[in-house]
């Protein structure tokens, strides 16, 4: 038999855990003294101990372990809880990529804003003519669906795009949603065509804005958007509308989100 200390020393448990595996009866000793309570361990006992120190590694709760040193013999009850924990892994890998992908960008953001300034400036859009799409999609990732109605329901027009041809999406919610998002998509077009079931041809007026051109991905809107709210209140402009992205250059120009430049206007007066 060993003490609890060499048998500490050659599982590589510390005498604290081997301790608390007994009170909590997951490894008990083979015999305790009387008198000394001192703790003794059997040679015996080393593989068992080492099954535990795997299925700790792995991430198994002692609870989980408990039962699993109770069922060693049923293969199937074991594959169950190691069928279990690689579903948790799998989970816990797919957050830790997302985030990995957000500490990147971040940092990316981080680089960037030491000599990145966004100039706002008023300037009026015209009075235009435009293919116009007002829906409600799930979600804002969603949006491309509104241009895929758009593109489909118009296929075989033959329209003309405006010159400068201006292509916009505003959502007109009062607040953010998490789904049934409501959107508003605009593409200006030369002449004249027949309304389909989701697109409508329609005249929108002139707007004075508060507009910001910035050119790269769309993780940096939100703080495009702040230095709009900023510049429109600290210049004594009031918002009458709900704030609208203009797509000089998108996904559906470029794959490439470095070579995005997007127009960010906010109605005022």
């Amino acid at each position: 038999m060993l003490k609890i200390g060499e048998f500490s020393k050659i599982s590589r448990v510390s005498v604290r855990m081997l301790r608390h595996y007994d009170e909590i009866g997951l490894l008990k000793p083979v015999k305790t003294d009387d008198c000394t309570l001192y703790r003794f361990y059997s040679e015996s006992q080393l593989p068992l101990i080492g099954q535990i120190r795997s299925l700790k590694e792995i991430g198994f709760s002692l609870a989980d372990i408990i039962e699993m040193t109770e069922n060693f013999d049923d293969y199937e009850k074991i594959d169950a809880f190691y069928e279990k924990r690689h579903i948790e892994l799998q989970k816990q890998a797919e957050i830790t990529a997302h985030q990995m992908t957000l500490l990147d960008t971040a940092r990316k953001r981080l680089r960037k804003e030491l000599s990145m300034s966004y100039n706002v400036s008023i300037r009026t859009i015209p009075e235009r003519y435009a293919a116009t799409v007002h829906m409600v999609i799930p979600h804002y990732e969603d949006e491309g669906t509104v241009w895929q109605i758009l593109r489909e329901e118009t296929d075989g027009m033959n329209m003309i795009p405006d010159d400068p041809c201006l292509v916009a999406a505003e959502f007109p919610d009062d607040e953010f949603k998490e789904e049934n998002v409501e959107v508003f998509a605009w593409k200006t077009v030369k002449g004249r065509y027949p309304d389909t079931e989701h697109v409508k041809f329609k005249t929108l007026p002139a707007v004075k804005a508060a507009s910001c051109t910035v050119k790269g991905g769309y993780e940096q809107m939100n703080d495009v958007y702040a230095a709009v709210i900023s510049w429109v209140k600290e210049n004594g402009y009031e918002p009458v509308g709900s704030m609208f992205n203009i797509y000089h250059v998108s996904p559906h120009e470029t794959e490439n989100p470095d070579e995005f430049i997007t127009e960010v206007c906010y109605p005022v007066k």
